[in-house]
């Protein structure tokens, strides 16, 4: 029989408590997250407000949300190649840009999908 020692609710809120030590250490170290959350701020409750139907709303708020996660992910990768390989080599630079290249995925997507939607109502 597996041991369930260690899960249940205390281990659920130690784990919400190492995601909001991430949160605030991104926000805290890096530019461009801190960017993203205040956009995000704003366009999440925008997108809540102006989507016709659940559908509509879920993809005007889904797109942004998507973009932070990418930015710890690409903001984690970054500390972790800073840290092994503080020199530049050239597999750790073509790693911090992949995760560049991942959030501006997401921030493209963002924009098609507000220009898709809204767009339309618009013009």
């Amino acid at each position: 029989m597996a041991s369930t020692e260690g899960r249940g609710p205390r281990q659920i809120f130690a784990a919400f408590q190492w995601s909001m030590k991430g949160l605030a250490a991104c926000f805290r170290h890096e530019a461009s997250f801190r960017l993203e959350v205040w956009i995000a701020v704003v366009v999440v409750p925008l997108g809540l407000w102006l989507g016709n139907g659940g559908v509509e709303k879920v993809l005007l708020i889904l797109f942004p949300m998507l973009v932070l996660s990418a930015e710890l992910l690409n903001s984690a990768i970054e500390a972790v190649v800073d840290k092994v390989s503080p020199e530049f080599h050239e597999l750790a630079g073509r790693a911090k840009d992949m995760g560049s290249a991942a959030v501006f995925i997401l921030l493209t997507m963002v924009a098609v999908t507000w220009a898709l939607i809204l767009g339309p109502r618009w013009f």
